[in-house]
C-alpha cells in the first residue's frame, strides 16, 4: 500500500464527537412540528449537509402526516438548539493524535465536511490544533456543486491540494460520506460507531477501497509504517 499523497479528514463524527448531538437537534426540532424520526432516519441525516437534512426531514414530516414544513422552517428551529448542544463538543479519541502526526510527516491535509463555515468555526474553536488542516471544503463552499453523498466535495479538496483523488485517503464515518469519497476515487477508511445499530449499511457502498476501523489510533499507525517512523 502506498503512502497517500492527502489525507481528507470529515468533521462531525470523526474529527470531533458531534454526531449524535445532530441528531437530537433534527428529532427535538421535527418534534416541535408534531413529527418523530426513527433511529434509521436520523442516520440517514449523517455527513450531509443541512440544508440536504431540512428538505430530507420535510419531506418525512409531510409523508408521515401531511404536515407541510418548509427548510426554512425547520432550520429556524434546528439551528438554535444545534449551536446550544454542539457549543462543547468534545474531539473523538485519537484525532488530535492522526492530525498532529500527517503534520509531522509532512502528509497535505484537508477537511471535507457538509457543515457550513459558521457551524465549523463555531464547533472548532475549542479545539485549535484543527487550525492544522488550512484547506477546507465546507459545506456552504460557492465552488461546490452538490454535497456528499455527490463526489464533488472530495474532488474539489483534492484539486485544491493538487492531488489525485485516487491517490488520497479519505477518513469518513457516515454512509453519505464514504459513498462521496468512493465516489471519487479515494482511499476510505471508515470510523466505526460504538453504538449498537448506528452502523453503516456497508451493502450500500458503490465499488471502491475501504477499510473499517475501530479506533482513528490505527491509521496513525498505518502512516507512521509506510513512513516508516
Amino acid at each position: 500500500m502506498p503512502a497517500p499523497a492527502a489525507c481528507l479528514f470529515d468533521l462531525d463524527g470523526l474529527l470531533l464527537d458531534t454526531e449524535p448531538l445532530h441528531g437530537q437537534a433534527w428529532t427535538r426540532a421535527a418534534a416541535q412540528f408534531g413529527g418523530q424520526l426513527s433511529p434509521s432516519q436520523r442516520l440517514q441525516l449523517r455527513g450531509r449537509r443541512r440544508q440536504d437534512c431540512a428538505a430530507q426531514v420535510a419531506t418525512w414530516l409531510l409523508a408521515a402526516s401531511a404536515i407541510p414544513v418548509s427548510s426554512d422552517d425547520l432550520l429556524a428551529v434546528q439551528q438554535p438548539i444545534s449551536r446550544q448542544l454542539l457549543a462543547a463538543a468534545p474531539a473523538m479519541p485519537g484525532a488530535e493524535a492522526l492530525v498532529r502526526c500527517c503534520a509531522e510527516l509532512s502528509i497535505p491535509m484537508a477537511l471535507v465536511t457538509s457543515s457550513a463555515k459558521e457551524a465549523v468555526q463555531r464547533k472548532s474553536a475549542p479545539h485549535p490544533w484543527l487550525k492544522q488542516i488550512q484547506t477546507r471544503v465546507l459545506g456552504d463552499d460557492p465552488e461546490l456543486p452538490q454535497g456528499k453523498p455527490a463526489a464533488d466535495p472530495f474532488r474539489l479538496a483534492a484539486a485544491r491540494l493538487g492531488v489525485d483523488p485516487a491517490a488520497c485517503w479519505a477518513l469518513e464515518d457516515s454512509l453519505a460520506g464514504a459513498t462521496a469519497a468512493l465516489a471519487a476515487g479515494c482511499r476510505v477508511w471508515i470510523l466505526e460507531s460504538d453504538i449498537e445499530g448506528d452502523g453503516i449499511a456497508f451493502d450500500q457502498l458503490p465499488k471502491g477501497t475501504w477499510t473499517l476501523i475501530q479506533r482513528l489510533d490505527q491509521v496513525q499507525g498505518e502512516l507512521r509504517l509506510l513512513a516508516g517512523a
